[in-house]
């Protein structure tokens, strides 16, 4: 599914580099720990994926292809084969449904079935009755659920989540990371970077650690 091959990556006017000479692989139908301080690297990892970011050396394979040099009328296509999960939500004024909805409508289907692929994807977050609800008429942790519900309504192949549970307490972050399971269980590839130690070891999966930009085994 995912292979980094020695991936550095540096930013213009930084001390040292985010990323040093990565080299992982993770295999299609796995669920990941991406794990490391703050400032580790964990979020310019997850960009360089979503093509947000791009490698100064080395490569990235998605599913057999190298996603290193893709060109910006090529990213389009990279991006509806992933769902991205926010710590912060990042849910427009418009109603629930309608937040859940948009990458469709973005990618041009009709907007009545896009409507409808996201009333199924709110009911696999238990969140169907409030479809019609503002973000800001539901909890965190219903908006955590929305955005989740966002990211997997193009049925991604990978699911990508940022620190999902650092605005959520302990029984609500345990229901995200269930999810999260019923998404892998159902063939998604899943990698999830936190630092929620207690979750991680409730529900112990293989992990990436990070310290200051190099991968430590």
């Amino acid at each position: 599914m995912i292979r980094f091959s020695n991936v550095s990556k540096a930013y213009h006017g930084a001390t040292q580099p985010a990323l040093q000479g990565l080299n992982f692989h993770l295999p299609v139908g796995s669920m990941t720990y991406l794990v490391g301080h703050s400032g580790a690297g964990k979020s310019t990892l997850l960009k360089l994926i979503m093509g947000m970011e791009k490698a100064n050396a080395g490569n990235i394979w998605f599913n057999g292809h190298d996603i290193t040099r893709l060109s910006k009328y090529e990213i389009p296509f990279l991006r509806r084969q992933i769902g991205m999960v926010h710590q912060d939500y990042r849910l427009l004024t418009d109603s629930v449904a309608e937040n859940v909805a948009l990458p469709l409508i973005i990618a041009g289907m009709n907007p009545k079935e896009a409507h409808t692929r996201a009333l199924v994807a709110l009911d696999r977050v238990g969140l169907r009755s409030k479809a019609n609800y503002m973000p800001p008429q539901i909890s965190g942790g219903e908006q955590q659920r929305v955005d989740i519900a966002r990211a997997i309504v193009h049925k991604p192949q990978l699911l990508l989540a940022d620190e999902p549970t650092g605005n959520l307490d302990g029984e609500l972050s345990l229901g995200i990371f269930n999810l999260f399971e019923e998404f892998n269980r159902l063939g998604i590839t899943v990698l999830i970077a936190t630092h929620d130690i207690n979750l991680i070891q409730q529900k112990p999966k293989p992990c990436l650690v990070l310290e200051q930009g190099y991968l430590r085994y």
